[in-house]
């Protein structure tokens, strides 16, 4: 049987950024909007963000060099080019030898006009879209000048697509946002909207925790091997986070 998927695929969500710290004091405090400067794309890993990376590094540092990857894929945003450089650094991986490719099609969901704002903010500022997005479900809800969890999916698809027809029956790695984590994970494992919010509901994805998956050659397709591992940071000593992105609205 002919092989149509990558050996090994590794999703992993980048570390804590310094918008999930800034959106956690926003919540305490109840204000409306989030203090960050920056654009999204252009918000950094925090310290412990940093360390995360590193520590998730040297956990593919230590694989066998027939079970590293040979293809790294990542967000165009600047917290998910940290943890791919620092990642591959710690781990000793070889840029001239390891394929580094930049995507904008694994970016951040576009948030639209709730951008920066805390729970608390939509519910304010936007009531009636918070009590649409509580009726359609996060899966469909698309904020003016957003993205719902169907267009990112979209995106995603051609993602897979291209995986598929250039690195069949290689490792690769992909480093992105929770949406992604989520989506990605609804594609391959073939969910239902019911099955993949159900998995949500469990919690936020951890901060560079690892989502895996193995080809199995009898059925030609991906197995998962592990889903949100974090075990490398908590054998590294770094504190392991599981924080909504910046402008995550609540969950249903």
């Amino acid at each position: 049987m002919s092989q149509n998927w990558p050996r090994t695929l590794w999703i992993v969500r980048h570390g804590q950024s310094a918008g999930n710290v800034a959106r956690d004091a926003a919540e305490a405090q109840g204000l409306a909007m989030i203090d960050i400067a920056e654009r999204d794309i252009d918000v950094p890993l925090s310290e412990l963000g940093r360390e995360q990376s590193a520590a998730l590094g040297h956990w593919f540092g230590e694989l066998p060099p027939s079970r590293q990857p040979e293809v790294v894929l990542t967000s165009p945003y600047v917290r998910a080019r940290e943890t791919a450089r620092l990642l591959m650094e710690t781990a000793g991986l070889d840029p001239r030898k390891v394929r580094v490719r930049v995507d904008e099609r694994l970016r951040e969901k576009e948030f639209g006009i709730l951008d920066r704002f805390t729970v608390h903010g939509i519910r304010e500022r936007y009531p009636e879209l918070s009590a649409q997005r509580g009726h359609v479900g996060k899966f469909y809800f698309r904020p003016p000048g957003g993205e719902s969890w169907c267009d990112v999916i979209l995106r995603l698809r051609s993602v897979l697509e291209m995986v598929t027809r250039e690195h069949c029956g290689q490792r690769v790695l992909v480093v992105a946002h929770q949406v992604i984590v989520n989506c990605m994970r609804y594609l391959v494992e073939c969910l239902e909207e019911h099955e993949v919010l159900a998995m949500d509901r469990q919690g936020d994805v951890p901060n560079c925790s690892v989502t895996s998956y193995e080809h199995d050659p009898l059925t030609d397709s991906l197995r998962l091997d592990l889903a949100w591992f974090v075990a490398p940071l908590r054998e590294a000593g770094a504190p392991v986070t599981a924080e909504p992105d910046a402008q995550a609205a609540p969950k249903p």
